[in-house]
């Protein structure tokens, strides 16, 4: 084991602060990274403040990893020392399931992720990417393509493939109609995204202020939310909804916007169930549906299609000292579009 510099929290009432923690040494089948940047979710600051009600102390979160492998095991054949690489949302998973098998491992019944969890042995706590190195077993290590810049890249690895699964899961693509509801850090990968595959981009915000950034990111349109009058012109339109927000919202008044068998994917997580009447979806055999991240093979295609498109992410990076205002940022929505942490500012 060994002894690692890293930024966590001891208890739901604490702010960020240094920690030490222990890493495995590399086996067999394992991959040491040297981590140089760790994206900043909205799920950070929900686990570290124990907001979902299942959080495990200490905890060091990020999930958004890109860095250098330092070494790797003997039974590693796709890794070498040197690579750039990045590490997602997961670390491990049962390997068994149907899910798994489908290379489906964001759905596995027993996943495990790369913070607030615990590993096989059920009692070591597994610990993310605030930190300045990691160990993990080489299926659930990701190649960053050579011309992505690994600092932008760090948000791929969950804002990127949340938003790159339900996209290609659902089909965009030429001759579709794709509106993505908010433009944040999954919104406006969304847009950029649905705009390399060719899709015909919607932004759909409260209001017109985002419009030229939206436009830039490759909207084809924005409109404005809070305008009754967007809705009446947006009827039946869409074929695809992303909703990547997580404020309570009328749904049945978005599914109006999709045309017949079209679908809205929810990604975000209202604190609020919103209710939901059954005929937006059965007058025009609507679906309502959901999706998670991605299995590490799509993954892979994702961050090979961003470095195809030269997709990354808008970030601000910040040093490791700066995380407690970060996440109040983060809360107000005071960010366009990712916050990253430079960890040599831990180092």
């Amino acid at each position: 084991m060994q002894q690692i510099k890293a930024y966590g929290v001891s208890s739901a009432a604490q702010a960020l602060g240094p920690l030490q923690i222990s890493r495995r040494d590399t086996g067999a089948n394992d991959v040491a990274i040297d981590i140089a940047y760790c994206g900043v979710c909205h799920s950070d600051i929900h686990q570290a403040r124990n907001e979902w009600g299942n959080s495990i102390y200490p905890m060091v979160p990020g999930h958004e990893i890109v860095g250098t492998v330092t070494s790797v095991g003997a039974e590693v054949k796709r890794f070498k020392a040197g690579d750039k690489v990045g590490v997602g949302c997961l670390v491990d998973s049962c390997r068994e399931c149907p899910d798994c098998k489908d290379n489906l491992e964001q759905f596995c019944s027993r996943p495990i992720f790369t913070y607030n969890c615990l590993e096989k042995d059920n009692k070591t706590i597994v610990h993310g990417g605030y930190s300045t190195r990691i160990v993990v077993h080489q299926d659930f290590v990701l190649r960053i393509p050579d011309n992505l810049p690994l600092d932008k890249t760090a948000p791929l690895l969950c804002a990127g493939i949340t938003t790159y699964s339900p996209l290609r899961h659902w089909n965009a693509g030429p001759g579709k109609r794709v509106a993505i509801i908010g433009l944040g850090g999954l919104g406006h990968m969304a847009v950029k995204i649905a705009h390399a595959m060719k899709a015909e981009v919607t932004v759909l915000s409260r209001s017109l202020d985002k419009k030229d950034d939206a436009m830039r990111l490759g909207a084809d349109h924005v409109y404005a939310t809070n305008d009754p009058k967007t809705f009446e012109k947006l009827d039946r339109y869409f074929d695809l909804i992303i909703n990547t927000v997580s404020v309570k919202l009328d749904w049945g008044q978005y599914l109006g916007t999709l045309k017949r068998d079209g679908s809205m994917v929810l990604l975000g997580v209202p604190s609020d169930a919103p209710q939901l009447h059954a005929f937006p979806l059965i007058m025009a055999r609507r679906s309502l549906a959901g999706s998670l991240i991605g299995g590490l093979k799509e993954t892979q295609e994702m961050l090979d299609f961003c470095g195809k498109h030269n997709i990354t992410a808008d970030i601000e990076l910040i040093p490791i000292n700066k995380i407690n205002e970060a996440y109040e940022r983060v809360i107000k929505a005071d960010v366009k579009y990712r916050f990253v942490i430079d960890i040599a500012s831990l180092k």
